[in-house]
């Protein structure tokens, strides 16, 4: 008897799961960066996400409670998927440099190249790249089929032929002017346009 579509998805549900603990326990283990002993700050949300969001470093809240988008940013973020019409559950999140390192051109490329295992297992519809380090480490990649990312903000680009791509400001570095809150809102809210059309399964 033939799977049912639910079933599938299970089974897709428990491989992410599978890969993404995995990739964090190698985290835990890795000894790339000078991070003394500090422990790494892992992506987190649905293992799955139709929203894959990625920022280059973790703020001091994240790295005490390693997990990426935790604090200021993670609430503000859920306040604008709330007046984007966006289910949280649909987006996963993480970092670039994992480790808590006191210098960030202290942390390894090859760790930073471990975005791409994590971006290989969540399969995302579009990727929000969060500040121009971040679109850099994007870019630097080089993810099978994909193309360059232009700095443009708001504007969904095309990135592999299965995922989109937003570039926006890093939040970090918008929660605490006007003028870059709303440069950050101008650019994130084309989201929820995306998410609007995007059809249901």
């Amino acid at each position: 008897m033939p799977a049912t579509d639910d079933e599938i998805r299970e089974k897709y549900l428990e491989r992410a799961i599978r890969e993404l603990n995995e990739l964090n326990r190698e985290l835990y283990a890795c000894e790339w960066c000078p991070r003394a002993g500090a422990m790494p700050v892992l992506g987190s949300g649905h293992p799955l996400a139709d929203i894959f969001l990625v920022k280059f470093a973790p703020t001091r809240a994240e790295i005490e409670e390693g997990v990426a988008f935790y604090g200021r940013s993670g609430t503000a973020l859920l306040k604008s998927f709330n007046r984007l019409g966006i289910d949280p559950l649909c987006v996963y999140g993480t970092v670039v440099v994992k480790c808590p390192v006191a210098d960030l051109e202290l942390s390894d490329a090859r760790c930073h190249a471990r975005l791409a295992e994590e971006f290989a297992i969540v399969e995302p519809r579009i990727l929000v790249v969060m500040g121009e380090r971040a679109l850099e480490a994007v870019n630097a990649l080089e993810l099978p089929l994909s193309v360059p990312l232009e700095p443009k903000l708001g504007v969904v680009q095309r990135l592999t032929p299965s995922c989109e791509a937003l570039f926006v400001p890093d939040i970090d570095d918008s929660l605490d002017e006007e003028r870059a809150k709303r440069t950050f809102w101008n650019a994130f809210r084309v989201l929820g346009e995306w998410w609007a059309a995007f059809p249901p399964y």
